[in-house]
């Protein structure tokens, strides 16, 4: 629990300094815990700690933490690749935002379910910034086109856009990825789409967070960097490998 704590703590320093540098005010930027593969008895210590905003990758996890994180105070994102399968389970488990709607068809019986139940959720558009045939995504040129469709959908409220940099050693590249995203979101809102929120682009992790920072980031999600290196590297927990799901 201590390591947590301070891990956490690590975290909000560098996002401070990154903010600083940048000429932004930290409570711009919130912290999202990345866990996947981590204990509910970890994730509370997490939340214990002050950072209440939990992302998860895969339904199973969501199903098997659930009773055990239903007494703490939390929001929870999911942030891997929906099947439309498993659209019921993530309305049933109480996640109150997607952050990898990619598609209008998964939106589309999204709003079908939504309005079956009579609830609303938040989404942000996924894009593929990188160009990688292996990760999900809409196409940066086809972003603003899913997002004025999906905004027929009255039960789904988007609120920004999410992405999944290149994960390069090459600075110069991930930060293109960033400031792409950041292009396109500033190309939306000069479209002035009726009940389209732009506020918030969720993008860097563990070792790329100042440079997310530096290009406009509201939210970085973190997970080894808290709670230390899992069995697979950060790609394989992020990369949302067409191969893997």
């Amino acid at each position: 629990m201590n390591n947590i704590v301070s891990n956490i703590q690590a975290i909000q320093n560098r996002i401070n300094e990154a903010c600083e540098k940048a000429n932004r005010n930290p409570n711009e930027v919130k912290l999202l815990l990345a866990t996947k593969t981590v204990s509910a008895e970890n994730i509370k210590h997490a939340i214990e700690a002050g950072a209440c905003i939990i992302g998860e990758n895969k339904i199973q996890e969501i199903k098997e933490k659930y009773e055990s994180l239903k007494s703490v105070v939390h929001e929870k994102h999911f942030i891997g690749h929906l099947q439309s399968n498993k659209i019921k389970e993530i309305l049933r488990y109480e996640v109150s935002c997607l952050q990898s709607l990619d598609r209008l068809d998964l939106a589309e019986k999204l709003q079908q379910r939504l309005a079956t139940e009579n609830k609303e959720l938040d989404v942000y558009i996924q894009v593929n910034t990188s160009g990688e045939e292996s990760k999900f995504g809409v196409a940066p040129n086809d972003a603003t086109t899913l997002v004025k469709s999906v905004a027929t959908l009255k039960n789904i409220n988007i609120k920004g856009l999410m992405t999944i940099g290149l994960f390069s050693a090459e600075h110069n590249k991930v930060r293109q990825c960033f400031a792409l995203l950041k292009s396109i979101q500033q190309s939306i809102i000069r479209e002035n789409i009726e009940g389209v929120d732009m506020k918030e682009l969720s993008m860097g992790m563990s070792g790329d967070m100042e440079i997310a920072i530096e290009e406009g980031a509201t939210m970085i999600r973190v997970g080894t960097a808290i709670f230390g290196n899992r069995i697979y590297p950060d790609s394989y927990y992020w990369n949302e490998s067409k191969a893997v799901n």
